[in-house]
C-alpha cells in the first residue's frame, strides 16, 4: 500500500499517504513532546527549552512559545532568534515551515502547510500533500490568523487579526483580510511615528 519513500514525498510537496507507519512514527513522537511541553509550568522555562530542542527542527536560543500549542511532526519547523509566539499556536508541518527572526505570533496564530485534493474520490482514498511556508524577519502576525499553504511573507510585515493568508505577501507592509490583501505599504512616517513614542516612553522614566 505504501512506497517506499512517503516521508520524501511529503517534503517534496508529492501526494503521500500519512498514515504511513514511517510517518505515524514520526507524528507519535512529536505528540508525545507537545503533551510534555504543554504540560509544564512557568517555573520549568529550561525545561521547555530542552524540549523545543528535541520538537523543532531548529531554533535560535531566544525561542518562546506559550503553551499549549500544536504541531504535526514539529522537526519540519525551523525557527529564528528572539521568536514569541501566544497561546494556542498550530504549525501543521508537514512540509517545511521557515520562520525568520524577531517574529511575534498573537493568540491562536495557524500555520497550515497540508493540503488535501479537491477531487472526493482522490481525497477519500487518504492521499494528502503539503507545501511549505516562509514567514520572514521582522514579522508580526495577528492572532486568529490562518496562513495557508505554500504562502511565502517577507521581512517587516504586520498581518492583522483575522486574516487568511492565502498569497504571497511582499515585505514592508500591513496586510489583512480574508483572503488577506496590502493595505498600504510601511514607510518612514511609520517609522518617525514610533521613534517618537518610544523617546517618549523613555522621557516618561525620568
Amino acid at each position: 500500500m505504501y512506497g517506499k519513500n512517503e516521508k520524501q514525498k511529503m517534503l517534496s510537496g508529492k501526494l503521500y499517504m500519512a498514515n504511513d507507519p514511517i510517518l505515524a512514527a514520526d507524528n507519535k513522537k512529536c505528540r508525545m513532546l507537545v503533551r510534555l511541553f504543554n504540560g509544564t509550568t512557568e517555573e520549568q522555562q529550561d525545561y521547555r527549552r530542552q524540549l523545543l530542542g528535541e520538537l523543532l527542527g531548529g531554533c535560535g536560543e531566544k525561542c518562546y512559545f506559550e503553551p499549549p500549542v500544536h504541531f504535526d511532526y514539529g522537526c519540519n519547523t525551523y525557527v529564528g532568534e528572539n521568536f514569541y509566539s501566544n497561546f494556542d499556536c498550530i504549525i501543521l508541518d508537514v512540509n517545511k515551515v521557515t520562520i525568520g527572526d524577531n517574529v511575534m505570533f498573537g493568540p491562536r496564530v495557524s500555520v497550515f502547510t497540508a493540503g488535501h485534493p479537491i477531487d472526493a474520490e482522490i481525497r477519500a482514498e487518504l492521499l494528502e500533500y503539503g507545501h511549505p511556508i516562509t514567514i520572514g524577519n521582522n514579522v508580526w502576525v495577528g492572532g486568529n490568523t490562518v496562513i495557508n499553504p505554500g504562502v511565502t511573507i517577507g521581512d517587516n510585515v504586520v498581518i492583522g487579526s483575522g486574516s487568511v493568508v492565502t498569497k504571497d505577501i511582499p515585505s514592508n507592509v500591513v496586510a489583512v483580510g480574508n483572503p488577506c490583501r496590502v493595505i498600504r505599504e510601511i514607510t518612514q512616517k511609520d517609522r518617525e511615528f514610533w521613534q517618537k513614542q518610544r523617546e517618549q516612553y523613555f522621557n516618561d522614566e525620568d
